[in-house]
């Protein structure tokens, strides 16, 4: 019964698929899909689950991967099918990936706003998990249901779902933060690198009395930690207990030097703004002086014109 729930509930996103059709900046860092082209990189073997029309396939393949994918509905598929090296139609909820594909046949496996959709998500990870090739990732994006925006609406009694967005009708599932760790931890999986897209709760599709909130209650919602979160895109490894630790030691180096770098440039901007204030308090100090030196001058002359006639 709950799995054919999933499925009406895939199958009615599905039938409108094509309103989630979408052009995609691969440069742009504070939208889901240009991180999830960052943290798949270039020239990967890539299995997109839940390929929908292909634009993400487009993308990736256009960054040198070659992709191929899994879609439910047949209408899209075939829209996708030009940017695919292999395209199946199938149900993620009930279907032998393995078998289709082979095990260790990708580099990376992308689940793009797809397991909020599904039944069972920790399921179809751990089949999905055996696709992958030693040194292999799953990149996942999935909305935040932290959001601001939501806490804010809830504040007032609101939950109401919309076509797209993070309260998207076709949701069955809802993440945190912590429980989308814990999905990862419970499929096997160790996330390596955690990304996000950020966007102000008052600037969202979600539905607000702004007007109506008590006051202070956005200045503190600004103070907690992801309400500013929109979604997460989400690097994760297999946990075998070496791999993971490596690279999440990789990635404390990267944040250190980012961190130093940062520090340095906001050495160089603060050493800049000191700088420039001494310049502006010379500046101040020399039109002063002029200013009081101008009447000084004025009198002086008229001092000397009236000398001139008394003679």
């Amino acid at each position: 019964m709950m799995a054919r729930l999933a499925s009406r509930g895939l199958r009615r996103k599905r039938a409108r698929m094509f309103q989630y059709d979408t052009t995609i900046d691969p440069a742009a860092d504070n939208t889901s899909h240009g991180l999830l082209i960052a943290l798949v990189g270039p020239n990967r073997r890539v299995l997109d689950l839940g390929c929908a029309t292909g634009y993400l396939a487009e993308a990736l393949g256009a960054n040198g991967c070659t992709v191929s994918g899994v879609e439910y509905v047949p209408e899209a598929a075939e829209k996708a099918r030009p940017f695919l090296d292999k395209l199946v139609v199938a149900d993620l909820n009930d279907f032998d990936l393995v078998a289709e594909f082979g095990a260790g046949s990708f580099d990376v496996l992308v689940l793009g706003d797809v397991l909020e959709h599904l039944m069972d998500p920790v399921a179809v990870l751990r089949n999905a998990v055996p696709l992958l090739a030693p040194g292999g990732s799953v990149v996942i994006s999935i909305p935040n249901v932290a959001h601001g925006s939501l806490r804010l609406a809830l504040l007032q009694g609101r939950w109401r779902y919309t076509d797209t967005g993070l309260l998207d009708r076709t949701h069955i599932r809802f993440f945190t933060r912590r429980s989308l760790l814990e999905m990862l931890a419970s499929a096997g999986l160790a996330p390596v690198d955690v990304r996000r897209t950020t966007a102000d709760p008052l600037g969202v599709e979600v539905e607000i009395d702004a007007a109506g909130l008590p006051a202070g209650v956005v200045e503190w919602l600004a103070g907690q930690p992801d309400a500013d979160t929109y979604q997460f895109v989400v690097r994760a490894v297999v946990d075998d207990g070496e791999s993971a630790v490596t690279l999440l030691a990789q990635r404390a180096a990267e944040a250190e030097e980012q961190l130093a770098r940062a520090e340095r440039e906001r050495d160089e901007e603060r050493a800049a703004r000191e700088a420039a204030e001494h310049d502006v308090e010379a500046l101040r100090s020399t039109l002063g002086f002029r200013a009081l030196s101008v009447p000084r001058r004025w009198y002086a002359a008229v001092r000397r014109a009236t000398s001139r006639g008394d003679a």
